[in-house]
């Protein structure tokens, strides 16, 4: 979107005006917190607006806004999550800023706390959730029925209701590899078909944590927001860092909730492949019980806050130069 198109009126002193844009820099550019007390944290996100973008080879193309996480979740917010929301995850590591691992099963149950302790409807339907009879962090979700709140027709596995979500692969793509300023889209999630310079930490463009080698002997993956450059919307580490699940299931499997899941994004641990992993297109897929890859949270913004999300691009240009104004 073309800021200059959104420019209050001239007969508004500049102040007013500048106070007015700050506001929606500030709306728009920050982070949802969750939880209570020592159980609370933050998660940011960036607006990924430009609704009805072209596709590229049949993947990215969204026709509404969202948010993307800005990192991908942190061991800290899971083992918070886990305490706050009484979820039972069985959590071999302890709070860090490092991406959690978890499965696939898990990162739908991490996600359905994030909205009902929000007040929005859980986005994946299990049969038993935490203090029901037969709860199971690793039991399959099933299809919203037609007569429950929220069924989508387009996606009986999302309920409409929920505000947070796991990244469908189109939201991923576009959010990672798609360049609003010129309708492209780069090779790898940097801004750039270079490939990206290897790196263990930092946040300098162009670069990833990774290992062009898949040395296993090299340190563990760098803290969410310390893993490599930013995509053309603000998102670090789709590529490097840690594998990512998402949403969706791989085609043949059509949405079987016991389909296996696509993972996307590579991880600090090597870079293989034709192109590697953290190139726009290569996808292993693994079982949603096994614990295999990190995750980030897309949110889905209510129906009547689409018109000021549409703003988003000059809250985040004006966020970006700090709102300074003459």
């Amino acid at each position: 979107m073309n800021r200059h198109l959104l420019t209050p009126p001239a007969s508004l002193p500049q102040s007013v005006t500048a106070a007015l844009m700050c506001m929606i820099a500030l709306l728009w550019v920050r982070g949802d917190t969750f939880g209570t007390g020592a159980n609370s944290f933050t998660m940011d996100f960036v607006t990924i607006g430009n609704p009805g973008n072209e596709p590229r080879g049949g993947e990215g193309g969204v026709d509404y806004v969202f948010r993307m996480g800005t990192y991908e979740v942190s061991r800290e917010m899971v083992v918070k999550a886990d305490v706050a929301g009484d979820l039972g995850f069985a959590l071999s590591y302890g709070a860090s800023a490092k991406p959690a691992l978890l499965t696939w099963n898990e990162a739908a149950r991490f996600v359905n706390w994030l909205n009902t302790s929000s007040g929005y409807s859980p986005a994946y339907k299990f049969d038993a959730n935490p203090g029901d009879p037969g709860y199971s962090t690793q039991a399959q979700i099933s299809a919203w029925d037609v007569g429950d709140a929220g069924y989508n027709a387009a996606n009986p596995y999302r309920n409409s209701e929920a505000h947070y979500v796991l990244p469908a692969l189109n939201e991923w793509i576009k959010a990672g590899f798609y360049d609003p300023a010129t309708g492209r889209y780069f090779r790898y999630p940097t801004g750039s078909d270079e490939t990206p310079t290897s790196v263990t930490g930092g946040t300098a463009p162009g670069t990833a944590v990774f290992n062009p080698e898949l040395d296993f002997t090299i340190p563990g993956p760098a803290d969410i927001s310390n893993a490599g450059g930013l995509s053309p919307y603000g998102t670090m580490a789709q590529g490097g860092n840690e594998w990512e699940f998402l949403e969706t299931v791989i085609p043949g499997d059509e949405w079987d909730p016991d389909g296996r899941r696509e993972i996307r994004g590579g991880a600090w641990r090597g870079y293989s492949g034709l192109g590697g992993y953290l190139a726009n297109g290569s996808s292993p897929v693994f079982d949603p019980s096994e614990e295999l890859a990190g995750f980030r949270v897309v949110a889905i913004p209510e129906p009547t806050a689409w018109p000021l999300a549409a703003l988003a691009p000059v809250g985040l240009w004006l966020w970006r130069r700090r709102c300074r104004w003459a």
